[in-house]
């Protein structure tokens, strides 16, 4: 009875660590094979060790689902009558679709070319990748009168009150209907356009027209009316003239602005001489000494012989005696 309980716990425990392994994959070890994720391919299959895992090329190669066994497998290449719908990358394949115009037979498993509704049926489904043009029957006062496979049944026209219908509409042609107003045509015999109704602005006499070589013509109702010969050949040296005037004139004005702008500078250079002589004269001349104090040579001069008289009025000036002094100081004595 033992043995058959603890043969028990052990199959349950067996089952357990079975069960928590996703990849149900042992190493010789004991340990549970690890799966790569999408995006990464087995570089190495779990066995002796465990499983090693390398990153998917993007647009080259991919991996869509957890595996321990998987490797990276190339991206599909959207040739022939199909297109890329998503392209490829490490973790999806590309999605191809067929091209435009053309839709995928699941009956043949290959793309096949849109189906073209013919005249007198109209596009009720337009045809796309996964499944080919529904067309339909036009019914009900419609019509279709070109095969295609982008338009539905065309609304027949209806007649207005000034038209009469001349032919019904069918499901391949439209209703014809045919104007009754009146239309008013001019005959060309009636406009007259003749080249004597005509004014000529150029000349004051419409039966009188000058010719280059001094000859002259009479217009009649038959014959070519001269209008403006020889006004091009007249106006050429016209043009000449004027514009040979105009040239002169500037460089004439040039000249003139040269003339002037010469005459301004000069005249400024002899204002700033008369100013320079103006500032400096001899009586004015200043005389530096070491300190950096100028002072007026004539006003120094001045200054010296006044000191000198000073001096010498000093000199001359008797000098008090002493015994007059002590007389004074009696006297003032009580």
């Amino acid at each position: 009875m033992s043995c058959t309980h603890d043969f028990m716990l052990t199959a349950l425990a067996g089952r357990a660590v079975l069960l928590s392994c996703e990849s149900r994959q042992f190493t010789r070890n004991g340990e549970c094979c690890i799966e790569c994720p999408p995006g990464e391919g087995v570089l190495k299959k779990c066995g002796v060790t465990q499983t090693v895992c390398t990153q998917c090329l993007d647009s080259e190669t991919f991996s869509e689902n957890y595996s321990h066994t998987e490797e990276c497998k190339t991206c599909t290449q959207c040739t022939g009558l199909m297109r890329m719908e998503t392209p490829c990358t490490d973790s999806n394949d590309a999605k191809c679709i067929c091209n435009y115009n053309y839709f995928f037979n699941t009956v043949t498993g290959r793309c096949e070319q849109c189906t073209v509704c013919p005249l007198g049926q109209g596009v009720y489904s337009h045809c796309d990748h996964d499944h080919d043009t529904v067309c339909e029957e036009c019914v009900d006062e419609t019509f279709s009168d070109e095969e295609n496979s982008l338009e539905p049944c065309l609304p027949c026209t209806i007649c207005d009150e000034n038209e009469t219908q001349q032919a019904n509409c069918t499901p391949t042609s439209d209703t014809v209907c045919y104007s009754n107003l009146p239309t008013d045509v001019i005959p060309t015999s009636d406009l007259d356009i003749s080249s004597s109704s005509l004014p000529d602005p150029f000349l004051p006499d419409a039966s009188y027209s000058p010719l280059p070589g001094g000859e002259t013509t009479t217009s009649s109702a038959g014959s070519p009316r001269f209008l403006g010969h020889g006004l091009n050949e007249n106006l050429i040296p016209i043009y000449c003239s004027i514009l040979a005037a105009m040239v002169v004139g500037l460089a004439a004005y040039l000249i003139f602005r040269r003339w002037n702008s010469c005459k301004q500078n000069k005249q400024a250079a002899n204002n700033r001489g008369a100013t320079n002589n103006q500032m400096v004269t001899p009586e004015g001349e200043k005389l530096h000494s070491d300190s950096g104090i100028s002072v007026d040579s004539q006003s120094l001069q001045e200054q010296q012989q006044q000191q000198q008289q000073q001096q010498a009025q000093a000199e001359v000036q008797p000098q008090p005696s002493h015994s007059h002094t002590q007389e004074q100081i009696g006297r003032l004595k009580p």
